[in-house]
């Protein structure tokens, strides 16, 4: 029984789903917080890798291929942000960034 397109998007939504859900309902910890969006971008390549299979187009995986470049770009970025954020101030709470605040 092969795996058609709307399990593939079923997949996706559930997966968005849960990042959505990790980013409203978690506002204490910026690495859940980082790890939602990552869900989020991983949910948006299964779409993109779906509709490229669909269509017999390699569109959709060039884009995908981008989108993972960006989100390894971005989670490299954001933990080393985290890191020197951590070092300097002892703690990674969301309250406290939130304090930076000008």
């Amino acid at each position: 029984m092969p795996v058609g397109l709307t399990q593939y998007l079923v997949v996706a939504a559930i997966l968005f789903t849960i990042g959505i859900a990790g980013i409203i309902l978690n506002r204490k910890n910026i690495i859940v917080i980082l790890m939602s969006v990552e869900l989020i971008l991983l949910s948006v390549n299964i779409n993109f890798v779906a509709f490229s299979a669909y269509h017999s187009d390699l569109t959709g995986q060039v884009f995908a291929l981008f989108v993972l470049t960006v989100a390894a770009a971005e989670a490299a970025i954001g933990l080393a942000v985290l890191v020197t954020y951590y070092r300097n101030r002892g703690s990674i709470a969301v309250e406290d960034i939130n304090a930076m605040k000008g």
